[in-house]
């Protein structure tokens, strides 16, 4: 792990396979095993919102890995992008990858992070499900379909990664960016540090 501002006082894991995710928290330097979640992701259910799904998500997980693991902090998370009401999840072929950029183009949408942190003694000491808005350029067919030839929006919610080869397509992010590329860093450490899990390094 990096050796950052910040140490571990708690033996913490996370509950994801995701790399963005696994880069992120170790940009804290924070030590922490991960160990991702088996559990099936089940579609929305009617009348769900955007947050109320990730956070659904971000709980499965999280406790599904806790089950195991009695007195480590477990976080789970989940993102989801959202034009108004309406989720947009991976991709299911190339197609559909230009749909849902085309939908995206020159307008603002809505990226959710659910996160759930359970705690020791396997109880949820933590959960919120920060949104970020993000507003696309213009985007012609042309550009749509280079973009879905590189590959990278197959495997990502929304059909982009902000970090990625798809930052040419941002053209304005209010709120957490790293909430965007999927784990809202300050605030889940502002929680560990309040809980004693982590603490600032000692130079």
């Amino acid at each position: 792990m990096t050796k950052g501002a910040f140490r571990e006082k708690a033996d913490i894991i996370l509950a994801s396979a995701s790399p963005r995710r696994l880069e992120l928290l170790g940009s804290t330097g924070i030590a922490f095993r991960v160990i991702p979640s088996t559990v099936d992701e089940p579609p929305a259910e009617a009348g769900e919102t955007p947050g109320g799904y990730a956070l659904r998500m971000a709980r499965l997980k999280a406790r599904d890995v806790a089950w195991g693991h009695p007195g480590s902090f477990v976080l789970g998370a989940d993102t989801v992008v959202a034009v108004g009401e309406h989720i947009l999840g991976k991709p299911a072929n190339v197609e559909d990858a230009k749909r849902m950029l085309a939908m995206l183009s020159g307008r603002e949408h809505a990226v959710v992070t659910g996160c759930v942190l359970v705690g020791p003694d396997g109880e949820t000491v933590w959960e919120e499900a920060p949104a970020s808005r993000v507003t696309f350029s213009e985007l012609s067919e042309e550009a749509i379909a280079a973009y879905v030839a590189t590959g990278e929006p197959m495997d990502k919610a929304g059909g982009y990664a902000i970090q990625g080869l798809g930052a040419f397509m941002i053209a304005r992010v209010d709120g957490s960016y790293t909430n965007v590329v999927g784990l809202p860093v300050a605030e889940i450490l502002k929680v560990l540090v309040t809980l004693r899990a982590v603490a600032p390094r000692t130079v």
